[in-house]
């Protein structure tokens, strides 16, 4: 689809993150279903359930934007889920672990940059309970990349000690 006003960039990035969340909460289930350390698996089951409520968030903002709720596919998300997917077939559960974190914290990082860019579009367009709804997620988001990234080092710490007991 060609753009050829702010309204479409925006539409178009919507539709980009709200088929997003919808392939990302696919890859988390798999992501969950691999994972083996307590704490990234609460992390991700918590997460599992918020990105369903983020979903209720998007389609409410299609509606106040007397839009239909649509999906389109983004290259970066394709990416993100490839490179979630190849962690997946890590054989040794503490690198898988760290590998299922690593591609977690790079999902939220990339939907962290997407709402906050729709946020300021909302906020431009005089849309304050879009943005609102937009921040929910926002925050959720925000929230979810800080647990991840906090817990990268005891994953990779787990990952070492069993790459030097092996050795």
């Amino acid at each position: 689809m060609a753009i050829n006003t702010l309204q479409e960039k925006y539409l178009t990035e919507l539709s980009h993150i709200h088929d997003s969340e919808h392939r990302f909460v696919a890859v988390q289930q798999e992501m969950l279903a691999k994972a083996t350390d307590p704490a990234l698996k609460a992390g991700l089951e918590k997460h599992i359930a918020q990105t369903g409520q983020q979903i209720e968030n998007l389609h409410r903002v299609y509606e106040l934007l007397s839009e239909k709720p649509d999906r389109a596919e983004c290259g970066i998300c394709s990416g993100l889920i490839k490179n979630a997917q190849s962690g997946l077939e890590v054989e040794d559960a503490a690198l898988r672990d760290c590998c299922i974190g690593g591609a977690a914290t790079m999902v939220e990082h990339y939907e962290v940059g997407v709402y906050r860019g729709l946020i300021n579009g909302a906020e431009l367009m005089g849309q304050s309970e879009v943005a609102q709804l937009l921040r929910q997620n926002l925050q959720q988001e925000e929230e979810t990349a800080q647990h991840l990234e906090s817990s990268e080092p005891m994953l990779l710490q787990a990952a070492k000690q069993r790459e030097a007991s092996a050795a």
